[in-house]
């Protein structure tokens, strides 16, 4: 069965080389030239990956982006935008989407994306889900604790809630304790992007959000650690 994805966008040109490409690809496609109708898509058809543009008429997509995730789905959100103002991508990656692209965008880079997230969502186990055990399915990292087999990470032997991406990219970087992993190979690891040496600002946003979830003081943290001009390390404590 063909995986599915949701064109939200209200442009006709660009919705139908979207739609060219992605078919070509072998993806089937949803189109949606509204707010409105791309929320009530995305909540009926269950589609694997939205594309989602930001200006859009009726409900624009930061709105539908925030509906979307209040009911829980977890579903890849890439948000497309012309807009370069940092403040739009940091308010749509806090809001849940995992990542955006800048329009004017190349098909391969965005092909790539749309691969790489279905990729990962499909490989990604539920949270509280018994998994196949495995060998070294549990870490131990004092106060904290990455429970592979039930993909959940406890603090204080509290489980955490945390969103599939807080939760792959907590099991990355405590795979290897004290470890300095640049913003570039976070892109490549936990959002699959292949040599990626695009904006990073996901990264960031993905750590400050967790580190809201984890840390007992997010704006002193211990365990996700910045490593000024590097990276970020997992601490712990």
């Amino acid at each position: 069965m063909g995986k599915t994805v949701l064109i939200v966008e209200d442009e006709q040109n660009i919705v139908d080389i979207l739609s060219f490409n992605l078919e070509r690809e072998g993806y089937d496609t949803l189109e949606a030239y509204d707010g409105n109708t791309g929320l009530q898509l995305a909540l009926e058809q269950n589609p694997d990956l939205v594309l989602l543009d930001l200006m859009l008429p009726g409900m624009d997509g930061f709105e539908v982006c925030r509906r979307i995730r209040e009911t829980g789905s977890a579903v890849p959100i890439l948000m497309l935008t012309a807009r370069e103002e940092e403040t739009d991508k940091v308010l749509g990656l806090e809001l849940g989407a995992d990542d955006y692209i800048t329009k004017p965008f190349g098909m391969r880079e965005l092909l790539a994306r749309v691969k790489a997230n279905i990729r990962r969502s499909a490989m990604a186990p539920v949270q509280g889900e018994q998994a196949q055990p495995a060998s070294g399915n549990k870490l131990e990292l004092g106060r904290v604790t990455v429970d592979q087999e039930k993909a959940t990470v406890y603090k204080d032997g509290n489980p955490l809630e945390l969103t599939q991406r807080e939760y792959d990219l907590i099991c990355y970087l405590a795979s290897q304790p004290g470890k300095v992993f640049s913003r570039e190979a976070l892109m490549e690891h936990v959002w699959n992007y292949e040599g990626y040496v695009g904006d990073v600002r996901a990264v960031d946003v993905a750590v400050r959000r967790l580190r809201e979830k984890i840390e007992d003081d997010p704006a002193s943290p211990k365990f996700i650690v910045t490593k000024r001009g590097m990276g970020y390390l997992f601490a712990g404590e």
